[in-house]
């Protein structure tokens, strides 16, 4: 995902017929207050992590099954959206933005508690988030003036500014949105219904695939202070 193409908002625009772009500024909201924090049916990434650990006990078998089943919900998430081709584009695939990086926030957010840290804090929920853009994520911690050492899992000892996290925020929802409006073309192959569902499951697993090796790399087990 070349998430640099879409830098500038003329650009966006121009790739993005179906004005995908404008949903930008709500993405990270909605995404922190149902993927991290869980919402409905939903359930909150502390609550999977809590339950992943009663099942299995050792946290690497735990991190395993929570990535596992989201592989799985995003298989699943993909096919559905796609089964009505062209016909249902400009309805399902906005729709499919979010429920897709629900689950992923949802799954590096178990992982990053799984591996000890807090998902209360400002500076984790921001490293999960990022994990979601992955190479831009320097991008844009440099454009907010925010210095990391290393890992995206550092953020969680600094306390960041809130002009900063505005900068943050506002970057990882325009890039998640204008990338996934690049790609409905491929994700829905020739308008052809159940083609697209194909299609749409096997991009979605790939994805999270991908955001699933990221947040493992990003958040590794946290030192406890002794």
């Amino acid at each position: 995902m070349d998430a640099d193409r879409g830098g500038t908002v003329p650009d966006a625009r121009q790739d993005d017929p179906q004005g995908l772009a404008a949903h930008a500024g709500k993405v990270v909201e909605q995404l922190l207050d149902v993927g991290l924090d869980g919402r409905g049916p939903f359930d909150s990434a502390q609550k999977v992590a809590d339950s992943a650990r009663s099942d299995h006990g050792d946290t690497e078998r735990s991190v395993d099954a929570v990535v596992r089943s989201h592989l799985r919900l995003a298989a699943a998430g993909g096919f559905v959206t796609g089964l009505g081709g062209f016909v249902t584009l400009p309805v399902a695939l906005p729709a499919n933005i979010l429920g897709f990086y629900a689950v992923a926030t949802r799954m590096v957010g178990s992982v990053a508690s799984l591996r000890g840290y807090d998902l209360r804090q400002t500076g984790v929920r921001e490293a999960v988030m990022l994990t979601l853009v992955g190479a831009d994520a320097a991008d844009l911690l440099a454009k907010a003036g925010v210095r990391t050492s290393g890992r995206l899992a550092s953020l969680a000892a600094q306390r960041l500014p809130g002009p900063a996290i505005m900068v943050i925020n506002k970057g990882i929802g325009f890039r998640l949105v204008s990338q996934v409006g690049k790609s409905a073309l491929s994700r829905f192959g020739k308008g052809v219904p159940v083609v697209g569902g194909v299609v749409g499951a096997g991009v979605d697993l790939y994805l999270m695939r991908r955001i699933a090796e990221s947040g493992r790399r990003e958040f590794p087990q946290a030192v406890t202070a002794r």
